[in-house]
């Protein structure tokens, strides 16, 4: 089964309070669930990874064979896609732990869509965000 999986990370402040959310679609486009994670004190790179784990880990729980991610970040986009290097020491163990979540999948996929395209999922972070701040 594939599942196309929305990603987003954010932090208010850079670092600052951060969360990851995820939103996993089936082949026709309907929302089969969504999680939504504080993460604590991070950057926003950091909090763009923990939401592709998130999406692999929620994926997985669905039963997903195959994986197609996306998020707004192209930074991220294009490491995990293996176009740019992981060069800061921080991201390295992240990149590592990203990959091999992806590798449980017979196939993976990552794109990376203008933010306007990516609503559901930065909803989402935002809205865990607010949560948080009760």
């Amino acid at each position: 089964m594939k599942l196309t999986v929305h990603v987003d990370g954010g932090s208010r402040g850079n670092p600052g309070p951060a969360a990851a959310g995820a939103v996993a679609s089936s082949a026709d486009g309907e929302i089969v669930a969504e999680r939504g994670e504080l993460i604590g004190e991070a950057t926003n790179n950091v909090a763009e990874y923990r939401a592709v784990l998130l999406g692999a880990a929620l994926a997985a729980e669905l039963g997903a064979t195959e994986i197609e991610l996306v998020n707004d970040s192209e930074l991220i986009a294009h490491q995990l896609g293996g176009k740019y290097k992981v060069k800061h020491p921080d991201m390295k163990p992240l990149y590592a732990e990203a990959i091999a979540a992806l590798q449980q999948f017979d196939s993976w996929s990552i794109s990376c869509v203008r933010r306007e395209q990516n609503e559901n999922a930065d909803l989402l972070v935002n809205q865990t965000l607010d949560a948080g701040a009760l």
